[in-house]
């Protein structure tokens, strides 16, 4: 089915409701949802938001979730829901059948209503996009990847990025290209399409030998008829912006231009940040920005510029999240931040107050500018001969680096009819 291109001269949407605020899990829970109004805050204060249209999440229902989770899922997400306070547990049945009560994803009352109005977000997304208003939109409050069909995961509930993917096939798109640059594996939305042909699912993220959830192994390339339609790029510890720039572009553009989406759904995880306090990579906010814009320019060459943009994991709630996602939104919105553009005080005095509120291990200081002084200039991988040695760099991690890529290109590369050993692919 041919999909409507819709305006030349389309605009961005981003997603935004106050209730995305709700989905809290527990005081002290490293996912808190003031990143997301700090991100918001820092938007709007920088001109990111000037003259763009507010959507809001759109309505959920049972239906639309089962096209990914289970009746018996939803159920136990409700009536975990009920409860009256933060329990930071529940009963082992309700954790050992369907992830609920642990550590990662304590109980919390309105748990149902907050996990769809994320979902809600990323279909607003979605909808808009297909309906040819816009080419791009954003929604910060999604990128749940981790959430399963019937249990919850890695902090994840629902999983907006799955459901919304479902329901694009369903309006005829056939080619959707899921790119996930979160640093934990995107293990929820590869299993429910790994033997889908139509969705071909790339993920960068830290090594499954050293990081939850241990899998995103190269060798995970899809199944059945889906085999050739995952893509893991799966890189060590402590890589950073230049090296992980050269993995991606040494991988990433190939498959996408193979594979010629229609669509691009964009996990932006900013958990890759050297200073974040649940990983180990060692990416900068200019890494991440030069990230964004590298997916962005994905989609304006393959995509038509068709490109639904979310959030995911981000811990460093003052230091990170808000100027990373805020960049987000800029690529989004065509506002196109300079890295060196300044902060406000008034918006470095209020995340200042934020910090002093949160968990002491979650307290930072906020940069007062749009950049870490990270270097994004990279030596582009010119095949298995290892080439010349990127300056700065060492000759064991950039080793590392070319192996990792050289793993994912002889693992998945010939299911796509290309050349593991040519980088021209």
């Amino acid at each position: 089915m041919s999909i409507d291109a819709g305006p030349a001269n389309a605009q961005s949407a981003v997603i935004w409701s106050d209730d995305f605020l709700g989905y809290r899990w527990a005081p002290t829970h490293p996912m808190n949802p003031i990143r997301l109004a700090l991100t918001m805050s820092l938007s709007e204060s920088l001109g990111v938001l000037d003259g763009v249209s507010s959507i809001p999440p759109t309505a959920v229902d049972d239906r639309l979730l089962q096209t990914v989770h289970t009746a018996s899922y939803l159920d136990a997400v409700r009536s975990a829901s009920a409860v009256d306070d933060y329990v930071g547990g529940s009963s082992h049945v309700l954790e050992r059948l369907f992830g609920l009560g642990s550590v990662d994803n304590p109980v919390f009352e309105g748990m149902h209503g907050a996990a769809s109005v994320l979902v809600g977000g990323t279909m607003a997304a979605a909808a808009a996009i297909a309906s040819g208003s816009v080419r791009r939109a954003v929604n910060i409050g999604g990128g749940m990847h981790h959430a399963m069909p019937g249990h919850a995961a890695g902090f994840c509930i629902y999983n907006d990025c799955a459901v919304a993917i479902r329901w694009l096939l369903e309006q005829g798109y056939d080619r959707i290209a899921y790119i996930d640059i979160d640093a934990h594996h995107g293990d929820g939305v590869q299993k429910v399409f790994a033997g889908d042909p139509r969705v071909l699912t790339v993920s960068l993220h830290q090594h499954p030998a050293t990081l939850w959830p241990g899998s995103g192994w190269p060798e995970e390339v899809g199944e059945q008829d889906g085999r050739g339609s995952a893509v893991n790029i799966a890189l060590m510890p402590e890589t950073t912006d230049r090296l992980w720039l050269r993995a991606f572009n040494a991988i990433v553009p190939g498959v996408i231009e193979n594979f010629r989406p229609q669509i691009i759904v964009s996990q932006c995880g900013v958990d890759s940040h050297f200073q974040d306090p649940l990983t180990d990579l060692s990416l900068t906010v200019d890494g991440q920005r030069a990230a964004i814009y590298a997916m962005r320019d994905l989609a304006d060459k393959y995509s038509e510029g068709r490109w639904l943009a979310v959030g995911g994991g981000g811990y460093g709630i003052i230091n990170v999240v808000p100027r990373s996602w805020t960049h987000l939104i800029s690529a989004v919105t065509g506002a196109d931040l300079s890295p060196d553009t300044v902060i406000d005080e008034s918006w470095c005095a209020a995340a200042q107050a934020e910090a002093r509120m949160l968990d002491e291990t979650l307290r930072a200081e906020p940069v007062a500018v749009m950049t870490d002084g990270g270097q994004t200039d990279y030596l582009p991988w010119d095949g298995d001969g290892g080439g010349p040695l990127m300056d700065g760099i060492t000759d064991a991690a950039q080793t590392r680096t070319d192996a990792t890529i050289m793993a994912t290109r002889r693992a998945v590369y010939p299911l796509c009819g290309l050349d593991p050993e040519d980088p021209r692919d």
